[in-house]
């Protein structure tokens, strides 16, 4: 029997390990360039420090586990996290980016735990 500390290469590099860190890092270009597109280099930027919002895993024993499900379960990704997340869209410029990029952000984390069924 494997614990989550034994995994191995083809485990790791899962259909849904792809999908997750795409959607983390590579989309988020389209994103910027649809609704961004005067600075979208600029809002691809801020969108990846948005992944800061990744720091409350540090907070979890075991920091990280492949099968968490971090919607609600982590301080920042807690539906309360999320209302404030909203009101950034009512902001302009980089408010907006980080609200968007942080709801994309955890958009991203409920489609990986979708993808474990």
């Amino acid at each position: 029997m494997k614990t989550e500390m034994q995994m191995d290469f083809f485990e790791i590099l899962s259909l849904r390990t792809v999908v997750h860190y795409f959607l983390h890092l590579i989309f988020p270009v389209a994103i910027a360039y649809v609704f961004f597109r005067k600075d979208w280099q600029k809002a691809y930027l801020v969108m990846l420090a948005t992944m800061v919002v990744d720091a409350d895993h540090l907070f979890s024993t075991p920091i990280f586990s492949p099968n968490r499900y971090s919607i609600n379960f982590h301080l920042l990704h807690t539906y309360w996290a999320m209302g404030i997340y909203v009101l950034l869209l009512f902001f302009k410029g980089v408010p907006r980016i980080i609200g968007v990029g942080l709801l994309f952000h955890m958009l991203t984390d409920w489609i990986d735990h979708q993808l474990l069924f």
